[in-house]
This record gives C-alpha cells, structure tokens and sequence, in this order.
C-alpha cells in the first residue's frame, strides 16, 4: 500500500489550518444574541399589549368612555340676606388701668385684699397708720376754735364802739378800727377752717381707697414697709375688666366705607375665640382714629364689649369682625360652585338634557362656605359644587346626591391585594396575573419547543387553561 508523503501544511495545526474558524462562530453567536434580543422585545410587546388598562373615567379595558356622562353634584343658588364684615386683627385692652398709690407716707399697717380679687369702687385696700395726720387733725380743729373765741370777742367790742360813736362819746376812728380787725379775725377763721379741711384730706388718705371696679393683680407692698407717697411701684394694679375695650386696625382702602356705615348708625363688632370661628363676644364701634398710621397704611378703631364671661382679657390677640352694612335679598352658592379661569371667575350651570355649560359670573364676596353673586346666575339655574375633574364645557352629567358624603380616614387601612374578592383593583390585579401566567406558560412552550423538546407538554397547558399565577 503506497502513502503520500505528508507535506508541511498536512503537519501543521487544525487552527493554523483554518484561520477563519473562530470568527465564524462569534459571528453566529452575535446573530443569535441579537435575534434573541428581538425576540425579547417583541414579547414584551405582546405581553405588554394584552395587559388590563385602568379605567380614566369609568370606561371600559380599552381606556376612558368620553361618552359616559361626569358624576357631579349640584345645588340650586338660594336668595338671602347676607352682612357684610370688615377682617382685621387687634389687641385687648382694659377700659381702665389705674396704679395704686399711697398719697402720704407712712407705715402700712394693713392690707385688705388679695390678689386677683374683683373690687368694687370705695373699696379700702389697705391703711397707712394715721396717729401722725390725726394729731395735725385735731391741731388744726383747736386753732380754730381759739379764733373763732377771739372773734367773739371782737364783735362784742366793736358793738360798744359802734354805740359810743353814734353818741358822740367815742371816737368814730377807734369803731373803724375794731372793724377792720374784726373782719381780719373772720378771715383768720376761715383759714382755720381751710387747714382742717386739709388736715382732714390728709388723715382720709391714709386709708387707701380702690378708684374704680375691676380686679386686682399682684400686691407690690407687704404689710409693714414704710410706703411713700414718691414710691414709683404703687400697692397694686387695678384692671377694669367689665366692660373692655379692643382695638384693633384696617386697610386704608377702608376708610370711607367704615365712615360711611358708622354715619348711620352704630356698629357691631364681634370678637373671635381661638378657633377662629366661635364668637365670643359682641360689642359695638366706639371710636375711629384721626389719622392712617404711615407705617403700616392702617387705621386704628376701638370697640367696647360687655365681657360678661371673663372671655376676654388684656393684652389677648384676636381677630375681630366690623359689620358695615347688609345686602338684601343676595343671590348666595356655595363657594366650591365658583371657578377661576384666565378670564376671571365662572360656574357650571346644568342646563336641558343635564348639559353642563360654563358661564360667567361676579362674585361679590365670599367666605369659606357660600359666595354672593352679582350677576350671571339666578335662583332657577343649577351649578355644579363637586366633580369638576373629569368636567369640561358643553360635558353631560350625572347628577348625584351627597347623602353619602365622604368621611375621613383618621387611620389608613393597609391596601391588600383583593379587597372584596371580586373587582375592583384586587380583581384586576388578579386578572392581570392570572394573564402574566398564560403569558409566560406560552414563552415556555416557544422555548421548549426551539430547544427541541418533543416530550408531550405539561397536562395544565394540554388542556388550554391559563396557568396558575405566582403568588
């Protein structure tokens, strides 16, 4: 048997022999990433596509049904008579604040009250030891008697000069005389009685007297201190706290309105309590300020209440309410019913065939609950108060009512997965993976069967039912 003789390139090496052959294989392994990259997307393409959608505005799998009519509520505008208020913010003061003092010096030998106590006026608040203004008292009483003797006196002898005169047996000069130191005497005695007077206000003074009815505060002086009537401290404060005042301050823009409406008559004032709503006090307008602060371009005013709760107290910040005038027989909606678009405020109005159509209107005032209209609405007309998310010009409605008005949800409950166990984002979800399965049941067979798996597929996929969802 004859063998070819090997040449040198049957000697070398299966790689040197075939310089492309590992190139040929990355570029199929290249082709197959990219087909199975393409593959991928289109199957999360059709997974994706066969997923349930939510519903906008209670349509149906497909997306929102624009023809389904927008559930709202409506109210129907009412006519009444609406006050008019002016908003400000002020403080409370006493209607008087009076310090009391001693107006003589001395001891203070006794304090009759205690602190925070309601006094009335004559009240003795404390006394101040009167042995000293009692002496001057009684000095000023006993000179007064000794000149009123010599008057006496001083009378009797210019009546006998007055005799002796008139018959020409005295002198007529030594009766003018006696006169004159007659009347000197009378006018002695008048000054004695004006010293008593004095010594008499002195010695009342050392009784510490309450000027006015109020409540006292903290006593500054204990029993015992030698108080002064220089003292700066005083005894006590005494607050009047039945009636008080508050005062309080407006825009500038103001001005005429206030002057105009107190013109008339006078004018309540309500005081506000911590909550900002309760009021706890009514009162009336009792004086506006001469002039509009620069600084702030506010005016002053002060308003007088009863304050026969004790709600009131001094230096308390409160928002107080000035009512300037009344309108008869306004138009009144709800303020949820008034919108605001870029060409000033408007509502809904339902109009025939539940059509909900976009007006004008102008809103005169408004507050937290109702808005009083000018013009663009009357009582006849329905406008819609809630639902205006989904709502647009010309849109058909479903008018609901509120009798089943939402509450809030003080404690969140935690969301599960199907709450009711049948619709709803439960049931969807549900759905949805139920679907997941099918999907995935389907890829595994298109894998398989590309592997090259001829094995018979698994009983749940023979029967063509969706496979279970993973939980």
């Amino acid at each position: 048997m004859l063998f070819k003789p090997e040449s040198e390139e049957d000697t070398k090496p299966p790689e040197v022999r075939k310089p492309g052959f590992w190139s040929r294989v990355l570029k199929r392994m290249v082709s197959l990433a990219v087909t199975l990259v393409i593959l991928g997307g289109l199957g999360y393409i059709g997974w994706y596509a066969f997923q349930p959608k939510p519903n906008a505005g209670g349509g149906g799998r497909g997306g929102a049904r624009l023809d389904l009519p927008v559930p709202v509520l409506a109210a129907t505008p009412r006519t009444q008579d609406v006050p008019v208020y002016l908003d400000g913010v002020g403080s409370v003061r006493a209607l008087n604040n009076v310090l009391v003092r001693a107006q003589v010096d001395g001891k203070l030998i006794s304090v009759n009250f205690t602190e925070g106590q309601d006094v009335k006026k004559g009240d003795v608040l404390g006394e101040i030891d009167p042995v000293i203004y009692q002496a001057q008292y009684d000095q000023a009483v006993a000179k007064k008697a000794q000149d009123e003797a010599q008057l006496a006196n001083q009378k009797l002898d210019l009546a006998r000069y007055q005799q002796l005169a008139a018959s020409n047996a005295g002198s007529k000069q030594q009766a003018d005389t006696q006169r004159a130191l007659v009347a000197q005497q009378e006018a002695l005695v008048k000054a004695d009685q004006a010293a008593i007077d004095n010594a008499q206000a002195t010695l009342g003074y050392t009784k510490i007297i309450a000027p006015l009815s109020g409540r006292a505060g903290l006593r500054q002086v204990d029993q015992g201190n030698i108080v002064k009537a220089s003292d700066a401290t005083g005894l006590v404060i005494i607050t009047q706290l039945q009636p008080i005042a508050v005062q309080f301050s407006l825009p500038q823009q103001q001005i005429v309105r206030v002057n105009a409406a107190a013109a008339k008559g006078a004018l309540a004032v309500d005081v506000f309590g911590n909550d900002g709503v309760t009021v706890v006090d009514t009162g009336t307008l009792k004086g506006i300020d001469n002039q509009v602060d620069p600084t702030t371009g506010t005016l002053k005013l002060k308003a007088e209440f009863p304050n026969a709760k004790f709600q009131l107290w001094p230096g308390q910040f409160v928002n107080v309410r000035l009512k300037v005038e009344t309108l008869d027989k306004a138009i009144v909606v709800p303020t949820s019913a008034v919108q605001r678009g870029p060409a000033g405020t408007f509502s809904y109005v339902i109009g025939p065939g539940d059509i909900a159509t976009a007006k004008p209107v102008v809103v005169t005032q408004q507050n937290e609950h109702d808005a009083v209209i000018a013009s663009g609405l009357s009582t006849s007309d329905r406008v819609v108060t809630t639902g205006f998310a989904n709502l647009s010009d010309g849109a058909k409605v479903l008018i609901g009512t509120d009798d089943r008005a939402p509450t809030a949800d003080l404690a969140p409950r935690k969301r599960s997965r199907s709450p009711d166990g049948k619709g709803g984002q439960g049931g969807q979800a549900k759905e949805g993976q139920a679907k997941d399965g099918e999907h995935r049941g389907r890829r595994e067979r298109g894998e398989g069967d590309q592997k090259g798996q001829t094995g018979p597929a698994p009983a749940g996929q023979q029967s063509g039912g969706p496979a279970k969802s993973q939980p």
